[in-house]
């Protein structure tokens, strides 16, 4: 009897989270980006949504067959370019009823999206909007498989958000929904600046980009981000360098804090991209920072 009301009164499982799903972000001029990621990066957009009246609601720059970069026409200039972002779970509705019973706030159900999926969406700490994402057979996302033979990374091994108060995002990220800390990074080793956060069930992360005091949201696309895996940053130099029309930015390889080498781009709205080699320059793990963060 006691056995059977312990049950009870347990909280639901966690299922399984997958990884990054998607990176949903504003932008100005639909063309001009599509340029970007499209024409610059190598990616193919396998489909797009419209709002009733015919104009573009979103449309998908496709990564991988799970992965993709969502592009919002921007409501109002000067704001967050950072729409939100998602990750996969292999059950929506078991998440939602975990994260529920955890305190957070979730909707009365899961809602099957306009591309066939199912989602719902949270809010972290800092009020990222947090799409959790089910894939389902019979959605877009897997109708069409097809992927750019050209396309610059076939992986994004993860994005950046910024954080106020990193207790706040580890007790969210971490104690419910299980991510687990990897490294951490600092500029001057006198203060914390990063911190990754790998996904329960997936080599993918989240890093967190530490600040006691939040920029302004106009200057955000810097520190919002996403990261993409290449094996050879000297070969994605040269094919950028092959293939970069309009693009006028600098392309400058360096070697980060954590030791591996990287290639900012940005977006004709300043959004970061990021290129990233998956090994540091010599094989050896970069040891993690020990300054204290921002703000406890």
């Amino acid at each position: 009897m006691f056995l059977f009301l312990a049950l009870l009164c347990a909280d639901p499982p966690r299922p399984a989270i997958t990884g990054a799903a998607h990176y949903a972000v504003f932008v100005k001029d639909v063309a001009q980006s599509r340029a970007f990621y499209k024409d610059f990066l190598g990616y193919n957009e396998p489909f797009d949504l419209k709002n009733n009246d015919g104009s573009l609601s979103l449309t998908f720059i496709r990564i991988n067959s799970r992965q993709y970069v969502e592009l919002f026409p921007e409501k109002a200039p000067g704001g967050d370019r950072l729409n939100h972002l998602s990750i996969e779970t292999a059950d929506a509705e078991a998440l939602r009823l975990y994260l529920k019973a955890k305190g957070v706030t979730v909707p009365d159900k899961v809602g099957r999206n306009r591309i066939g999926n199912l989602s719902f969406n949270v809010k972290d700490p800092d009020g990222h909007t947090l799409e959790i994402t089910q894939y389902l057979p019979g959605g877009m996302s897997f109708k069409d498989k097809a992927v750019s033979p050209v396309r610059i990374s076939d992986r994004m091994a993860h994005f950046g958000i910024i954080v106020g108060s990193l207790s706040a995002s580890m007790k969210f990220y971490g104690d419910i929904l299980g991510f687990k800390e990897t490294w951490r990074g600092s500029r001057d080793g006198k203060r914390l600046d990063w911190v990754n956060m790998k996904a329960p069930d997936s080599d993918d992360y989240i890093e967190f980009m530490l600040y006691s005091e939040l920029p302004d949201p106009a200057k955000r696309g810097s520190q919002h981000h996403i990261c993409l895996f290449v094996p050879d940053m000297d070969k994605a130099l040269a094919t950028l360098d092959a293939r970069k029309g309009s693009y006028s930015r600098p392309m400058e390889i360096r070697t980060g804090i954590n030791r591996k080498r990287q290639l900012n781009l940005f977006d004709p709205d300043g959004t970061r991209v990021e290129l990233m080699e998956p090994f540091t320059v010599d094989g050896k793990p970069t040891p993690s920072a020990t300054a204290p963060p921002p703000i406890p």
